[in-house]
């Protein structure tokens, strides 16, 4: 059982309301009192004072910080395969999963330049964490790797990640593709060399277009440096008008 007991009213309210989102059981106390001899895990603040049993595991946390540490409850609670991993379904708006062992954590989705903030948040303070990537969408995906700094990275076949959605559904094939692409083995990399092909080259292009208010396209080259990460198709828009 989790027991949230913290005179922190902000770690209070922002803990429960997580472990309410997530559907986890849990009761509240106050640190002073007697907790409940199913206690596994207390979730309190850094100043609370409590006392509890040698096998029970204790997260301390500062308001502002309730994610984390409902989190680190979390992992606490299924032991030994709680490594934090996280797995990206790279695309125009790549899907972020954050897995603790089995468990889905956390999901985003984010422009592909935001995905290592994103990931580089989730993975700080992690014990041992490490990051899946879909070898889909290959020019962002080879650019989202280059952006990831510090962290094993595996790279994974996507093949059949993505889920059939039914009705009511749309809008969340990407995430539940990540959470997929968190839970399979890949290959160990530390980089990916992408030769843009000529069909990319003209899905930039087409892009540009379509980006542009007077309806014109970048060249080859500078579609060759947008899709290598050189530049945003933006800024290849202002160098072709100059």
């Amino acid at each position: 059982m989790i027991v949230v007991a913290t005179g922190d009213f902000e770690l209070y309210h922002d803990a429960v309301g997580e472990l309410q989102d997530r559907g986890v059981a849990f009761t509240t106390a106050e640190p002073a009192e007697e907790f409940p001899e199913e206690t596994e895990v207390v979730l309190t603040g850094t100043d609370d004072d409590l006392s509890v049993a040698p096998d029970v595991d204790v997260v301390r946390a500062e308001g502002g910080n309730a994610r984390s540490a409902v989190e680190d409850v979390i992992a606490l609670l299924r032991g030994d395969d709680g490594r934090t991993v996280i797995g990206i379904d790279p695309g125009e708006q790549p899907g972020i999963a954050v897995l603790a062992g089995d468990m889905i954590v956390a999901t985003f989705q984010v422009p592909p330049e935001k995905v290592a903030d994103v990931v580089h948040d989730e993975a700080e303070g992690a014990t041992d964490p490490l990051v899946r990537i879909g070898d889909g969408a290959r020019l962002i995906g080879a650019r989202i790797i280059d952006d990831i700094e510090g962290l094993p990275v595996e790279l994974v076949d996507e093949t059949g990640t993505t889920p059939y959605l039914g009705a009511g559904t749309r809008g969340v094939s990407d995430v539940l593709a990540a959470a997929n692409i968190a839970r399979m083995d890949g290959e160990r990399i530390d980089e990916r060399d992408v030769e843009p092909t000529g069909g990319e080259l003209k899905r930039i292009q087409e892009r540009s277009r379509e980006l542009s208010e007077e309806n014109r396209s970048i060249d080859a080259d500078l579609a060759r440096a947008v899709a290598v990460g050189e530049m945003t198709i933006r800024e290849a828009l202002d160098t072709h008008r100059d």
